[in-house]
This record gives C-alpha cells, structure tokens and sequence, in this order.
C-alpha cells in the first residue's frame, strides 16, 4: 500500500529543467531528504546515505527519453 506518490510532468525548458535537477541534487546532498509539495501537503523523504541509482536513456525515431531512478 502506497502512503503517498506524487508525480508531475511539466513543459519547460531545458535550463529550467537542469534547474530543477539540480534543486534535487542539492536536496539530497545537503540534507539527505527531499521534500515535495502537493495541494497545500508537504512531504519530506528521508533518503539514506547508501542508495542505488539508475540511468535509463531511450532514443527513437520521434521521441528520446532521459529517466533517472534513486531508490533505497
């Protein structure tokens, strides 16, 4: 049973979306949690020192896909 899930996709630009990686890596390196927002609630992650990171990229014909995956 999932307690909470929050998922968006928005359109912006490429900077804007390096922006926000690097809000997450900032995140996670300084404070070791990440906290997220949605209809007025906020979470905050706790993310272990240890994690396994994931590097999927998928490049076809009319769509290319970067995704990253932290878990624990």
């Amino acid at each position: 049973m999932e307690l909470f899930e929050h998922e968006e996709e928005l359109r912006m630009t490429r900077e804007q979306a390096a922006g926000r990686l690097r809000e997450l890596a900032d995140q996670l390196e300084r404070h070791n949690e990440v906290k997220v927002s949605r209809d007025g609630l906020q979470v905050t992650v706790k993310v272990p020192d240890e994690v396994t990171f994931e590097l999927e990229v998928e490049i076809e014909a009319d769509e290319s896909e970067i995704e990253v995956t932290i878990s624990w």
